[in-house]
Protein backbone atom coordinates (compact mmCIF):
# COMPACT_ATOMS: atom_id res chain seq x y z
CA UNK A 1 0.00 0.00 0.00
CA UNK A 2 1.06 3.37 -0.86
CA UNK A 3 1.23 5.50 1.77
CA UNK A 4 1.30 9.80 1.11
CA UNK A 5 4.32 11.07 3.62
CA UNK A 6 5.11 15.25 3.80
CA UNK A 7 8.65 14.83 5.60
CA UNK A 8 11.06 11.88 6.63
CA UNK A 9 9.63 9.03 8.83
CA UNK A 10 10.33 9.51 12.74
CA UNK A 11 12.47 6.71 14.09
CA UNK A 12 11.36 3.87 15.97
CA UNK A 13 13.08 2.51 18.87
CA UNK A 14 14.02 -0.62 19.12
CA UNK A 15 11.74 -0.93 22.60
CA UNK A 16 9.06 -0.12 20.49
CA UNK A 17 9.30 -2.69 17.92
CA UNK A 18 9.90 -5.52 20.59
CA UNK A 19 6.50 -3.84 22.23
CA UNK A 20 4.66 -4.34 19.08
CA UNK A 21 1.14 -4.01 19.75
CA UNK A 22 -1.93 -6.48 18.13
CA UNK A 23 -4.28 -3.53 16.97
CA UNK A 24 -6.93 -5.78 15.77
CA UNK A 25 -7.48 -6.95 19.67
CA UNK A 26 -6.93 -3.61 20.70
CA UNK A 27 -9.47 -2.16 18.34
CA UNK A 28 -11.94 -5.04 19.47
CA UNK A 29 -11.45 -4.11 23.18
CA UNK A 30 -12.04 -0.60 22.90
CA UNK A 31 -15.07 -1.53 20.49
CA UNK A 32 -16.30 -3.84 23.52
CA UNK A 33 -15.97 -1.14 26.02
CA UNK A 34 -17.24 2.28 24.51
CA UNK A 35 -19.57 0.88 21.36
CA UNK A 36 -21.49 -2.28 22.12
CA UNK A 37 -21.93 -1.10 25.33
CA UNK A 38 -23.61 2.04 24.45
CA UNK A 39 -26.52 0.18 22.41
CA UNK A 40 -24.72 1.27 18.86
CA UNK A 41 -26.38 0.00 15.62
CA UNK A 42 -24.33 -2.51 13.80
CA UNK A 43 -23.34 -0.49 11.14
CA UNK A 44 -21.97 1.96 13.34
CA UNK A 45 -19.94 -0.65 15.41
CA UNK A 46 -18.40 -1.66 11.48
CA UNK A 47 -17.94 1.92 10.91
CA UNK A 48 -15.49 2.83 14.16
CA UNK A 49 -13.48 -1.06 13.47
CA UNK A 50 -12.75 -0.02 9.76
CA UNK A 51 -11.57 3.95 10.26
CA UNK A 52 -9.61 2.64 13.07
CA UNK A 53 -8.50 -0.24 11.97
CA UNK A 54 -7.17 1.77 8.67
CA UNK A 55 -5.38 4.49 10.46
CA UNK A 56 -3.33 1.56 12.10
CA UNK A 57 -2.99 0.03 8.94
CA UNK A 58 -1.61 3.46 7.34
CA UNK A 59 1.11 4.00 10.71
CA UNK A 60 1.99 0.32 10.90
CA UNK A 61 3.24 1.12 6.44
CA UNK A 62 4.46 4.63 7.49
CA UNK A 63 6.34 3.81 9.99
CA UNK A 64 7.95 0.66 8.23
CA UNK A 65 7.39 -1.72 11.56
CA UNK A 66 5.16 -3.05 13.95
CA UNK A 67 2.95 -0.87 15.58
CA UNK A 68 2.84 -0.26 19.94
CA UNK A 69 1.52 2.02 22.08
CA UNK A 70 4.10 4.32 22.30
CA UNK A 71 3.86 5.03 18.47
CA UNK A 72 0.22 5.85 18.87
CA UNK A 73 0.85 7.95 22.18
CA UNK A 74 3.67 10.25 19.96
CA UNK A 75 1.78 10.62 16.74
CA UNK A 76 2.15 14.34 16.10
CA UNK A 77 0.50 16.84 13.49
CA UNK A 78 2.77 16.04 10.72
CA UNK A 79 1.77 12.41 11.12
CA UNK A 80 -2.23 13.57 11.50
CA UNK A 81 -1.61 15.37 8.20
CA UNK A 82 0.48 12.51 6.17
CA UNK A 83 -3.09 10.37 6.80
CA UNK A 84 -5.42 12.63 5.56
CA UNK A 85 -3.84 13.24 3.11
CA UNK A 86 -3.45 9.76 2.11
CA UNK A 87 -7.31 9.82 2.54
CA UNK A 88 -7.97 12.03 0.33
CA UNK A 89 -5.23 10.60 -2.18
CA UNK A 90 -7.88 7.50 -1.83
CA UNK A 91 -11.10 9.77 -2.77
CA UNK A 92 -12.09 10.04 0.38
CA UNK A 93 -14.60 13.08 0.82
CA UNK A 94 -14.47 16.02 3.18
CA UNK A 95 -17.69 14.05 5.30
CA UNK A 96 -16.18 10.66 5.47
CA UNK A 97 -12.88 12.04 6.81
CA UNK A 98 -14.73 13.93 9.58
CA UNK A 99 -16.80 11.10 10.54
CA UNK A 100 -12.66 8.89 10.18
CA UNK A 101 -11.36 11.78 12.60
CA UNK A 102 -14.08 11.64 15.11
CA UNK A 103 -13.76 8.00 15.14
CA UNK A 104 -9.98 8.19 15.98
CA UNK A 105 -10.59 10.91 18.73
CA UNK A 106 -13.13 8.40 20.44
CA UNK A 107 -10.26 5.54 20.10
CA UNK A 108 -7.75 8.03 21.28
CA UNK A 109 -10.16 9.01 24.34
CA UNK A 110 -10.43 5.27 25.30
CA UNK A 111 -6.66 5.14 24.94
CA UNK A 112 -6.03 7.32 27.61
CA UNK A 113 -8.55 5.71 30.13
CA UNK A 114 -7.30 2.46 29.49
CA UNK A 115 -3.32 3.32 29.41
CA UNK A 116 -2.97 6.37 30.66
CA UNK A 117 -1.30 8.57 27.83
CA UNK A 118 -3.22 11.57 25.83
CA UNK A 119 -2.28 13.08 22.66
CA UNK A 120 -3.49 16.98 22.13
CA UNK A 121 -2.52 16.56 18.41
CA UNK A 122 -5.98 14.00 17.93
CA UNK A 123 -7.84 15.54 20.56
CA UNK A 124 -7.61 18.89 18.85
CA UNK A 125 -7.11 18.03 15.40
CA UNK A 126 -9.89 20.55 13.25
CA UNK A 127 -12.84 18.28 11.64
CA UNK A 128 -12.62 18.81 7.58
CA UNK A 129 -15.02 21.39 6.55
CA UNK A 130 -18.11 20.08 4.91
CA UNK A 131 -21.58 20.97 3.51
CA UNK A 132 -24.56 19.27 5.24
CA UNK A 133 -26.85 17.57 2.82
CA UNK A 134 -30.52 16.67 3.92
CA UNK A 135 -32.56 14.42 1.47
CA UNK A 136 -35.19 15.98 -0.28
CA UNK A 137 -38.99 14.78 0.42
CA UNK A 138 -40.89 13.29 -2.87
CA UNK A 139 -43.92 15.36 -3.50
CA UNK A 140 -47.57 13.56 -2.10
CA UNK A 141 -47.94 12.64 -6.04
CA UNK A 142 -44.82 11.56 -6.30
CA UNK A 143 -45.20 9.49 -3.82
CA UNK A 144 -48.09 7.67 -5.12
CA UNK A 145 -47.11 7.23 -8.42
CA UNK A 146 -43.91 5.32 -6.91
CA UNK A 147 -46.24 3.20 -5.07
CA UNK A 148 -48.16 2.59 -8.59
CA UNK A 149 -45.73 1.69 -10.20
CA UNK A 150 -43.65 -0.83 -7.86
CA UNK A 151 -47.00 -2.67 -7.99
CA UNK A 152 -47.37 -3.19 -11.59
CA UNK A 153 -43.83 -3.72 -12.92
CA UNK A 154 -42.84 -7.53 -11.71
CA UNK A 155 -43.47 -10.46 -13.28
CA UNK A 156 -43.97 -12.25 -9.92
CA UNK A 157 -47.40 -10.79 -8.31
CA UNK A 158 -46.04 -11.50 -4.41
CA UNK A 159 -42.66 -9.75 -5.62
CA UNK A 160 -45.30 -6.70 -6.71
CA UNK A 161 -46.70 -7.07 -3.47
CA UNK A 162 -43.81 -7.17 -1.26
CA UNK A 163 -42.53 -4.12 -2.97
CA UNK A 164 -45.57 -2.36 -2.37
CA UNK A 165 -45.51 -3.50 1.21
CA UNK A 166 -42.36 -1.89 1.71
CA UNK A 167 -42.38 1.17 0.53
CA UNK A 168 -45.81 1.73 1.92
CA UNK A 169 -44.14 1.00 5.67
CA UNK A 170 -41.18 3.28 4.62
CA UNK A 171 -43.45 6.57 3.76
CA UNK A 172 -46.50 5.57 5.71
CA UNK A 173 -44.49 4.54 8.84
CA UNK A 174 -41.26 6.70 8.48
CA UNK A 175 -39.17 3.89 8.68
CA UNK A 176 -35.40 3.01 7.58
CA UNK A 177 -34.97 0.42 5.24
CA UNK A 178 -32.86 -1.61 7.80
CA UNK A 179 -36.45 -1.45 10.43
CA UNK A 180 -38.54 -2.64 7.57
CA UNK A 181 -35.94 -5.43 6.58
CA UNK A 182 -35.87 -6.82 10.65
CA UNK A 183 -39.45 -7.16 10.63
CA UNK A 184 -40.61 -10.46 11.35
CA UNK A 185 -43.54 -12.54 11.01
CA UNK A 186 -44.49 -11.84 14.41
CA UNK A 187 -46.22 -8.22 13.40
CA UNK A 188 -48.58 -10.52 11.09
CA UNK A 189 -51.52 -9.12 10.59
CA UNK A 190 -50.36 -6.25 11.18
CA UNK A 191 -52.12 -3.99 13.82
CA UNK A 192 -53.30 -0.31 14.05
CA UNK A 193 -49.55 0.13 15.84
CA UNK A 194 -45.59 -1.39 15.37
CA UNK A 195 -43.46 -1.64 17.75
CA UNK A 196 -39.67 -0.64 15.95
CA UNK A 197 -36.06 -0.99 17.40
CA UNK A 198 -34.50 1.58 15.97
CA UNK A 199 -30.58 3.11 16.21
CA UNK A 200 -29.07 2.99 19.51
CA UNK A 201 -31.50 0.23 20.39
CA UNK A 202 -33.94 2.70 21.29
CA UNK A 203 -37.88 1.93 20.79
CA UNK A 204 -40.86 3.94 19.43
CA UNK A 205 -44.13 2.66 18.98
CA UNK A 206 -45.89 4.16 15.53
CA UNK A 207 -49.29 4.31 14.08
CA UNK A 208 -49.77 1.97 11.06
CA UNK A 209 -52.59 3.70 8.33
CA UNK A 210 -55.07 1.19 6.90
CA UNK A 211 -53.22 1.37 3.49
CA UNK A 212 -49.98 -0.02 5.19
CA UNK A 213 -51.89 -3.05 6.69
CA UNK A 214 -53.60 -3.66 3.69
CA UNK A 215 -50.50 -3.63 1.54
CA UNK A 216 -48.88 -6.17 3.90
CA UNK A 217 -51.96 -8.29 4.04
CA UNK A 218 -51.53 -9.01 0.52
CA UNK A 219 -48.12 -9.31 0.20
CA UNK A 220 -48.47 -12.03 3.54
CA UNK A 221 -51.28 -13.75 1.89
CA UNK A 222 -49.58 -14.38 -2.08
CA UNK A 223 -45.63 -14.86 -0.38
CA UNK A 224 -44.76 -18.44 -0.69
CA UNK A 225 -42.28 -17.95 1.90
CA UNK A 226 -44.70 -17.05 4.55
CA UNK A 227 -44.77 -19.30 7.80
CA UNK A 228 -42.54 -19.47 11.15
CA UNK A 229 -43.48 -16.53 13.08
CA UNK A 230 -39.80 -16.29 13.77
CA UNK A 231 -38.96 -16.00 10.31
CA UNK A 232 -38.25 -12.66 8.39
CA UNK A 233 -41.37 -10.53 7.04
CA UNK A 234 -39.78 -9.91 3.62
CA UNK A 235 -37.92 -12.44 1.44
CA UNK A 236 -35.77 -12.18 -1.70
CA UNK A 237 -37.32 -13.90 -4.88
CA UNK A 238 -35.38 -17.13 -3.70
CA UNK A 239 -36.63 -17.16 -0.11
CA UNK A 240 -33.47 -15.38 1.39
CA UNK A 241 -33.48 -12.34 3.63
CA UNK A 242 -34.84 -9.65 0.84
CA UNK A 243 -31.20 -7.17 1.28
CA UNK A 244 -31.43 -3.44 1.33
CA UNK A 245 -29.34 -3.00 -2.23
CA UNK A 246 -32.55 -4.61 -3.92
CA UNK A 247 -35.19 -2.22 -2.11
CA UNK A 248 -33.09 0.70 -3.56
CA UNK A 249 -33.05 -0.90 -7.40
CA UNK A 250 -36.51 -0.69 -6.82
CA UNK A 251 -36.24 2.69 -5.90
CA UNK A 252 -33.96 3.37 -9.03
CA UNK A 253 -36.13 2.06 -11.77
CA UNK A 254 -39.38 3.39 -10.38
CA UNK A 255 -37.38 7.24 -10.35
CA UNK A 256 -35.83 6.30 -13.78
CA UNK A 257 -39.35 5.26 -15.59
CA UNK A 258 -41.37 8.53 -13.35
CA UNK A 259 -39.22 11.11 -13.66
CA UNK A 260 -38.46 12.03 -10.15
CA UNK A 261 -34.99 13.72 -8.58
CA UNK A 262 -32.13 11.97 -8.59
CA UNK A 263 -32.85 12.30 -4.66
CA UNK A 264 -35.73 10.15 -4.97
CA UNK A 265 -34.18 7.18 -2.72
CA UNK A 266 -35.80 4.78 0.32
CA UNK A 267 -34.40 7.62 2.87
CA UNK A 268 -36.09 10.26 1.16
CA UNK A 269 -39.28 8.01 1.65
CA UNK A 270 -38.48 8.51 5.47
CA UNK A 271 -37.79 12.42 4.92
CA UNK A 272 -41.37 12.41 2.94
CA UNK A 273 -42.97 11.25 5.72
CA UNK A 274 -41.95 13.27 8.44
CA UNK A 275 -42.23 16.92 5.82
CA UNK A 276 -45.64 15.60 4.38
CA UNK A 277 -46.94 15.57 8.13
CA UNK A 278 -45.46 18.28 9.28
CA UNK A 279 -46.80 20.28 6.16
CA UNK A 280 -50.15 19.22 7.19
CA UNK A 281 -49.82 20.88 10.74
CA UNK A 282 -48.18 18.28 12.68
CA UNK A 283 -46.02 18.67 15.82
CA UNK A 284 -42.70 18.90 15.58
CA UNK A 285 -42.14 16.84 18.78
CA UNK A 286 -44.87 14.01 17.29
CA UNK A 287 -42.90 13.90 14.51
CA UNK A 288 -39.62 13.14 16.48
CA UNK A 289 -40.97 10.82 18.68
CA UNK A 290 -42.35 9.11 15.37
CA UNK A 291 -38.92 9.24 13.58
CA UNK A 292 -37.22 7.88 16.72
CA UNK A 293 -34.83 11.20 16.95
CA UNK A 294 -32.92 12.34 20.45
CA UNK A 295 -32.95 15.52 20.09
CA UNK A 296 -35.81 18.26 18.27
CA UNK A 297 -32.73 19.75 16.51
CA UNK A 298 -32.51 16.80 14.50
CA UNK A 299 -35.95 16.53 13.98
CA UNK A 300 -35.62 20.15 12.45
CA UNK A 301 -32.31 19.72 10.48
CA UNK A 302 -33.64 16.54 8.93
CA UNK A 303 -37.10 17.59 7.69
CA UNK A 304 -35.24 21.43 6.38
CA UNK A 305 -38.14 23.25 8.23
CA UNK A 306 -38.36 26.84 6.95
CA UNK A 307 -38.56 29.49 9.90
CA UNK A 308 -42.23 30.56 8.59
CA UNK A 309 -43.25 26.68 9.28
CA UNK A 310 -41.34 27.10 12.84
CA UNK A 311 -43.23 30.38 13.82
CA UNK A 312 -46.54 28.85 12.53
CA UNK A 313 -46.00 25.84 15.21
CA UNK A 314 -44.94 28.53 17.85
CA UNK A 315 -47.78 31.09 17.74
CA UNK A 316 -50.30 28.06 17.32
CA UNK A 317 -48.85 26.81 20.95
CA UNK A 318 -47.44 29.36 22.96
CA UNK A 319 -50.08 30.44 25.44
CA UNK A 320 -49.12 34.28 24.96
CA UNK A 321 -48.95 33.82 21.23
CA UNK A 322 -52.47 34.93 20.86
Amino acid sequence: MKVSKLDTNPKVSDDDIRNKLDYGETIQKWLATKVEVAGRSENTYNSYKKDVTDFCDFLQNYFGNALCLNVLKDIDKRVLRSWMAHERNRGISSRSLARKLSSLKNFYRWLEEEYGFENTYVETAKTPRFRSRFPRPITEQGTREVLEYVGTKSGEPWVATRDVAIISLLYGCGLRISEALALTQRELPLGETIRIIGKGKKERVIPVIPYCQQAVSEYAQLCPFIGKRTDPLFFGVRGGLLNQRAVRKTMERARISLGLPANSTPHSLRHSFATHILNAGGDLRVIQDLLGHSSLSTTQAYTKIETSVLLDVYKSAHPRAN
